[in-house]
């Protein structure tokens, strides 16, 4: 039987590294009760034979071959037993025909350390894979048993393990049958188990392209060292580090998503929320159920522009996963993004409640950064003619900038005071300059900015901090929502 998790990880071409071995095991459980008596009929000629060399052989030399033989008969049926407690022994229906095509359709998988500083488990578990894609079946086995002696909860690592012990087992030997098979090929848990290793896999060879940024980050300030971009698509979370040369991917992760997939907008429809978000604390895992694992990082879901459109709900968190369960399938929570705990306290070494960005979106676009900086032109110039407009106290320019609708999230209200003279009488007249400024762009139905930055005035040494949310409408860019952050 062909591998069910292991058939994915094969480059092109690499379905010969399996040879005989491969088709003797499809036609062995396609031919059932066949394959089941022509074993019969070759232990019978077996059989004839040895009485045949019987009577020119010495008793002595008989007895050895024979307890060689039976050596032999006890380690086959050692690994048909080991093959029938494997999770993976009868997956190979499930696999099915598409996953042989993709497997060989697929460019080689580049190695290991592709994924950067990925988690142990996952580095290995890819070893794993590019050794069976090279047709060395038992150094795989070898590097297999030490994985899942390693973590035992790793679900995706033991349904490998059990394909490739299934691989040692000859045809003949096979326990597999046709109800098996189509059990097996029904459970729900083994299709689970067949959609992670592929989005794995897919994850290692679509890399984003070197040198590129997610779409979504024109410009960070350097105060967030790190950064988030999640693509669902890919069940992959993407941990990248602000430097003065600007953002590098450092770090990816497997993760899984609401059970109903992506783009929440009701309170318990089990989806997880797309959009541009920040992380707004930390919580202890001792004072959380074993659900959450290694702990949880709440995201601000709903923002204003998630609550500009109605949408609810709440307690969309990153967490790791319970203890008796390495990594949780492509689409599994509630709404959060679930991580394995190796990997998630990785994550919570670096980053920063509210000022690290979290963008969750449906696939990831990776560009440069000349064209990110180049997307951020029109934006930009639309800030500085804003803040322009409270220097020179005009009015009834600054009063263009903001949506009838325009909503103030503060910690002191301006009571009363129309936000446009609110900003002339702070201004003053004075010059302004913008500090640590971050612009993340979202796109959907609408074209949405996301601004933070630092104001300090002209002869000051400190100002305000302020988050801001724009809507492109008609081409011109308008404020809809602010919150001063301090």
């Amino acid at each position: 039987m062909a591998a069910s998790a292991l058939v994915l990880a094969l480059p092109a071409g690499a379905a010969s590294h399996s040879g005989k071995a491969s088709h003797a095991k499809t036609a062995g459980a396609k031919s059932g009760k066949a394959a089941v008596g022509a074993s019969r009929s070759a232990q019978k000629e077996k059989a004839g034979a040895r009485e045949a060399r019987g009577s020119r052989e010495s008793r002595s030399v008989r007895e050895a071959r024979e307890a060689r033989e039976a050596r032999d008969a006890k380690g086959a049926k050692a690994q048909a037993r080991l093959k029938k407690g494997a999770v993976a022994t009868a997956a190979a229906a499930a696999a099915g025909t598409a996953a042989v095509a993709e497997a060989r359709g697929t460019r080689k998988a580049p190695p290991a350390g592709a994924i950067q500083e990925a988690s142990n488990a996952e580095a290995r578990l890819i070893a794993i894979y590019e050794l069976f894609g090279r047709g060395q079946a038992r150094p795989a086995l070898a590097k297999a048993r030490e994985l899942v002696r390693d973590y035992p909860n790793f679900q995706l690592a033991q349904l490998v393990y059990g394909d490739l012990l299934a691989s040692q087992v000859p045809a003949a030997h096979s326990l597999s049958d046709a109800a098996s098979v189509a059990r097996l090929k029904g459970n729900p848990a083994m299709a689970e188990l067949q959609e992670e290793s592929r989005r794995r896999l897919q994850a290692l060879r679509e890399r984003p392209p070197p040198n590129t940024v997610p779409s979504q980050f024109l410009e960070l300030s350097t105060r967030s060292r790190y950064a988030i971009a999640i693509d669902a698509s890919r069940s992959r979370l993407y941990l990248l580090e602000n430097g003065d040369k600007g953002l590098k991917l450092v770090a990816d992760y497997y993760i899984s998503v609401g059970k109903s997939g992506i783009d929440k907008s009701v309170e318990g429809d089990a989806r997880t929320p797309l959009g541009v978000y920040f992380i707004t604390s930390s919580l202890d895992p001792k004072s959380l159920k074993d659900l959450y694992g290694a702990g949880a990082l709440p995201i601000n879901y709903p923002n204003a522009y998630d609550q500009r459109r109605g949408k609810t709900g709440g307690g969309i968190w990153l967490h790791g996963t319970p203890s008796q369960q390495y990594a949780r399938a492509p689409l599994a929570s509630d709404g959060c993004v679930v991580m394995a705990n190796p990997d998630l306290r990785q994550l919570l070494r670096k980053v920063q409640i509210g000022a690290t960005p979290v963008v969750t979106a449906r696939s990831l676009q990776w560009i440069s950064q000349p064209q990110a900086e180049k997307d951020a032109q029109s934006f930009t110039s639309a800030i500085n003619a804003w803040k322009d407009a409270r220097t020179q106290g005009n009015e009834a320019q600054l009063k263009k900038f903001y949506l009838p609708d325009f909503q103030r999230q503060a910690k002191k209200s301006a009571d009363g005071i129309s936000i446009v003279r609110d900003e002339m009488e702070y201004a003053q007249g004075r010059r302004i300059q913008l500090k640590d400024v971050s612009y993340l762009h979202w796109r959907d139905s609408e074209d949405t900015m996301v601004a933070t930055f630092g104001e300090v005035f002209e002869g000051e040494r400190s100002g305000r901090m302020r988050r801001q949310y724009w809507l492109r409408q008609a081409g011109e860019w308008k404020l809809f929502h602010e919150e001063i952050l301090g």
